[in-house]
Parts: structure tokens; sequence; C-alpha cells
């Protein structure tokens, strides 16, 4: 949770301060996006790069690696000079988003390695809240720091490595596997271990990379994170549609963002708990989590009439209904991979998961920035339309590949 808020305070930074940084050094919409797609590009390498070493290395060395990478590139932002702005902002982006991607590999492997499967949802709905701290903490801290014609724009982007440093710490410390960890009892161990499917412990041996790839259940977790590319909307557009469309600037977004991923946190806690609750009253797995993907879905439609709305207020109260969806979409569809995949795959099939969601991204990215530049805001209503209406389309996806959601062994066998 401390690691998902600093790597979102990290990437929020950037679209809080972009109206201001466009007038600074003088961006159009296209450069923006392409700043913006130079993260995304990296972030979908290594999606699927850090996922297989996260893999390789277990979740306490890899996920120590994956905050070094983008805590170094993420203080490099303050380095950039107005000459070089956009291809040093599209450097440093590049360097940020690589090492970002181990984030939620390394994260939902540390669950699975943690949690029986009825917990799993509910404990990544929890650190997937911090994702909403991130981006809730990063317009107070600019509004505080950083002026309306852009003095100190640098200080935000060198907060963060003194978090991480204390966060590599505290995790070098004290993080270890349960049957690992000198403070784990045999009870608390075999609850973990509870709901395994009556399987062994897997071996040491790595699967590859190109037999995880080839099974359905792979590729029914890693197509609905399409929507990923959504949740980038929100974070890195957002900011530049209110200011667009309603005339606010860094020193009032503050409270929309505040409305905004307040929700998307209460989204990303209940969702996680309320598939366990439905497991709880004895529903199949299967059920449990499609249902409340069907809820998520549901939820999020209203989203599409955002550009519809002359009012400030009902334009962010209905992003904050897409972004509590969205959230508790993610954080059911996360655990999604523990439910089917064996634990040493499960950062594989995340970061081929993320960087899908990092490549369409990048498409709507150019596209937007392009509409924008071409037709103004009109471009904004496309993009809240497809917002609002893709989740329950790729739901229909998941459940054509994985009707019964079957678990796999470690041999990616199903386990009848």
């Amino acid at each position: 949770m401390f690691a998902t808020t600093i790597n979102y305070f990290d990437r929020s930074i950037i679209g809080v301060m972009a109206p201001t940084l466009e007038k600074m050094f003088h961006w159009d919409n296209n450069d923006y996006a392409n700043i913006m797609i130079a993260f995304k590009v990296a972030y979908a390498l290594g999606m699927v790069t850090m996922g297989s070493i996260i893999d390789k290395l277990g979740s306490r060395k890899g996920y120590t690696l994956s905050i070094g990478i983008w805590s170094v590139f993420g203080m490099l932002h303050a380095a950039v000079t107005p000459a070089f702005s956009v291809i040093g902002f599209a450097l440093a982006r590049f360097g940020l988003g690589f090492g970002e991607s181990g984030n939620f590999p390394a994260a939902i492997k540390t669950v699975g390695e943690w949690f029986p499967k009825k917990d799993r949802a509910f404990s990544t709905g929890i650190f997937n809240a911090a994702s909403s701290f991130g981006a809730i903490a990063a317009p107070f801290v600019v509004g505080a720091i950083v002026s309306v014609d852009g003095k100190n724009w640098q200080i935000p982007f060198l907060i963060t490595g003194a978090l991480s440093s204390i966060w590599v710490v505290i995790w070098l410390r004290i993080y270890r596997k349960p049957e690992e960890h000198p403070k784990v009892s045999a009870e608390e161990l075999a609850y973990i271990q509870s709901d395994s499917d009556g399987c062994v412990a897997e071996s040491d041996e790595k699967l590859p990379w190109r037999k995880v790839v080839r099974t359905r259940e792979a590729w029914a977790c890693a197509i609905p994170r399409l929507t990923d590319a959504v949740w980038w909307f929100y974070l890195f557009w957002g900011a530049k549609f209110l200011a667009d469309t309603f005339g606010v600037d860094i020193k009032n977004i503050a409270i929309p963002f505040f409305i905004i991923y307040a929700f998307a946190d209460v989204g990303s806690i209940f969702g996680g708990f309320l598939s366990g609750f439905f497991m709880n009253r004895g529903w199949s797995t299967n059920k449990a989590r499609k249902m409340t993907l069907l809820f998520c879905a549901l939820f999020i439609l209203p989203t599409c009439f955002v550009a519809m709305t002359d009012s400030k207020w009902v334009a962010v109260c209905l992003i904050a209904m897409g972004a509590a969806g969205h959230q508790a979409w993610s954080a059911n569809l996360y655990t999604l991979v523990s439910d089917v995949m064996p634990k040493k795959a499960t950062a594989s099939v995340v970061g081929l998961g993320g960087m899908m969601g990092a490549l369409i991204g990048i498409v709507a990215d150019k596209t937007l920035g392009t509409v924008l530049d071409e037709a103004g805001n009109s471009g904004y209503f496309y993009a809240f339309l497809i917002a609002g209406s893709c989740y329950l389309i790729l739901l229909g996806v998941v459940h054509l590949l994985m009707p019964k959601m079957t678990p796999l062994d470690e041999n990616l066998n199903p386990i009848e």
C-alpha cells in the first residue's frame, strides 16, 4: 500500500501540473500526448519484462528493483531544462514507466503468497486504494508548493526519492514468504494455504513465459486490463479536461481530484470486499468474481455523459463514479490472476495484462491529442463515451474465454 501510494504520487504529478507545464514550455496537446506515450511504451515493455523478472527474483528482490528504478527517474524530471523539455520529459517518463511497471506484478504476487483466495480481492482492494491516495496527495502537494506560473515545479518530483528510500529499508527488513517468515505460526500458515485446491506446494522450477501465454486463462485475465487506459485517461488528462472545459487551474484542482479519488478509494475497498462477501455466503469463486465485475461495469456506465454536462460538479461526480467503479473492477480483475494461475506465473500474467493496457493507452493518447488539436474539446465526448461503455464488452470476453474459471496447477494443467 505504501509502495503504491508512492508509485501513483510519482506518476500523478505531471497530470496535475500539465496545464501549467504546457504554458511554461509551450507544449501543444500532441507534445503532451507524446510525453505520456513515452511513459506507456516503457510501461508496456516493463510489464512483460519486469513481470518475468519478479517471478524469477521473487517478490522481495523484484519489488526492491522496481521501486529503485522508478525513484531515480522520477527525480530526474527535476533536471529537465526548457530547451529540451519535450525530449527531456519523455526520457524521464520512459524510465519512470519502466520502473513503475513492476509495482502491480510484485504486489499481486505478494497477495497471492500471503492470502487465501477468499481474502485476496479485499487485500488487493486495500493496496489498490493507495493508487488513489497518491493521486489525491499530488494536487494538494503540488498546489501548496508550485505557483500558477510554475515556480518550484521541480520540488514535487524530488519528494518521492526520500519516501522511496524509507520504503526500501522497511521492505527488506520485514518481507519474507509466509513459509519462510519467522513470525508466522503453523495456524496462520494453514489458513493462508486453506483453499489451495488440494495442491502440493509449488516447485521452484520456473515456468517459461511462452508456455504461460498459450493458456486461455492468461488471456482471460489480460484482455480486460485494456480498461487500464481509462484509468490513465483520468490520471493524465483529467486535470486538462477540467482546465480546458471549466477553467480549473493548479490552485483549484485539489478539491475536484479529492472527490474523484476519494470515491475511487471507496470503490477499491468495497469492490474487494463484495466478492469475498459473496464467497463467504457460499457462492463459487467464478460466480462471485463475475457478478461483482458486472456490478462494477453497470455502475461505470453514466461516465459516458461527462462531456455532455455544463456543470463542473456534475462532471466531477460522474468521473468519480467511473473512478470508483474502475477501482472496484481492478481489485477483482487483479485477483482473477491468482484465482486461476499458479503463484509462480502470477507476476508474468499481471505483466501481460499491464502491457496490453499500456499499448491501448498509447493509441488513446495519440488519438486524443490529435483530435483536441484539430477539433477542440469535442474530442472529450468520444473519450468519455468509450470510458463508460467498454467494461461490459470486456466482461463478456472474460466469460467467453473462461466460463468456469478452473484453476491451473504449476504445470498449467486444469485442476478438476
